[in-house]
């Protein structure tokens, strides 16, 4: 990782790699009890003007109207570096929500969406991670499949399919699933067997060995900051310290359902109030963690933006050494 140095102090320029870098004491922490930074809606950067309009429900019907879909891009694009970029900037955990193009020529391929469907299929960005995975083995990714639209025709050999590719993509990286036998994993007993891939799957209908069930996502589901403040601080109080499992804590906003979302879409545009918010809801997260010292994974919008990672990193305690290549 690089570094920067002045009166005796290290600085962190690179994440990088910064779970390798933590205090050897975390190395035999189980993985749901670390601070890990991770996307909201990580492919949301590579949304397709071409494609139909997947959501809201009240603008699919205008889906021919290119205007449309370019306000739509605008308004659902809540990240704007590529997937590589994030992983190098320290994000573990990805929101990955799949979707199939309407009429697509190639029916067999997936893509993801926010609002509209990406331009990049799955396997093609998913054998981008695997090739960074392959590159930095101590890095444990965790990427939660969901959602799955317009899986309805043969969804169950459309689930099939896409878990084979996910198999086929990460091989023995992937670290299965815990059982009630199974101690959770931990970085050392990762780094031990090789395994630096988690898959959440979001379809308990397919609940392989390699896959993990869904990982529980709190969120505000308001585009006020004190909202979501409000409502993160009750489901943290209601889970409790002492849950074993993988739990994720977004701080984005979320667009409101009814009529109200023109109001963000055609007068304020949410990737402005996004950015807005985030100074405000870092400073809420280290008043929350210095409160009740516990989190796992806190996904955010425009992670490379404000310090987010660096914020939710050093959460595990000191900041990491850095070691110069």
């Amino acid at each position: 990782m690089a570094m920067s140095t002045g009166e005796g102090k290290t600085e962190v320029t690179s994440y990088s790699d910064w779970m390798s870098q933590l205090a050897p004491e975390l190395h035999d922490t189980p993985l749901y009890k670390l601070a890990i930074p991770g996307s909201h809606d990580s492919m949301s950067y590579d949304l397709d003007i071409n494609s139909a309009i997947i959501e809201p429900d009240r603008l699919k019907s205008f889906s021919p109207i290119l205007y449309i879909r370019e306000i739509v891009r605008t308004a659902a694009t809540t990240q704007d570096v590529t997937i590589t970029q994030q992983l190098d900037a320290g994000v573990r955990y990805f929101d990955l929500r799949i979707a199939r193009k309407t009429n697509d020529p190639e029916p067999n391929k997936f893509y993801f969406y926010h609002g509209l469907c990406t331009r990049t299929d799955v396997e093609t960005v998913l054998r981008d991670i695997n090739d960074w995975a392959e590159k930095h083995p101590k890095e444990i990714l965790i990427l939660a499949l969901s959602h799955f639209k317009d899986f309805d025709n043969n969804i169950e050999e459309l689930h099939q399919k896409l878990i084979e590719s996910i198999k086929t993509v990460f091989g023995a990286k992937l670290c299965n699933k815990v059982s009630t036998q199974d101690p959770f994993p931990t970085l050392k007993s990762c780094w031990e067997k090789g395994k630096n891939v988690i898959v959440s799957y979001d379809y308990s209908a397919n609940q392989e060995p390699e896959l993990w069930p869904r990982i529980t996502y709190y969120y505000g589901n308001s585009m006020d900051p004190a909202t979501v403040e409000s409502k993160l601080e009750s489901d943290l109080h209601m889970r409790g310290p002492n849950a074993q499992d993988f739990f994720a804590c977004g701080l984005n906003l979320t667009l409101p359902e009814d009529f109200w979302v023109f109001r963000y879409i055609f007068f304020d545009n949410p990737t402005n109030v996004l950015q807005r918010s985030l100074p405000r809801m870092l400073q809420w997260l280290k008043q929350q963690y210095s409160q009740t010292p516990y989190m796992n994974i806190v996904a955010s919008d425009f992670v490379t933006r404000d310090d987010f990672v660096s914020t939710v990193v050093q959460l595990n305690g000191p900041t990491p050494k850095c070691v110069e290549a």
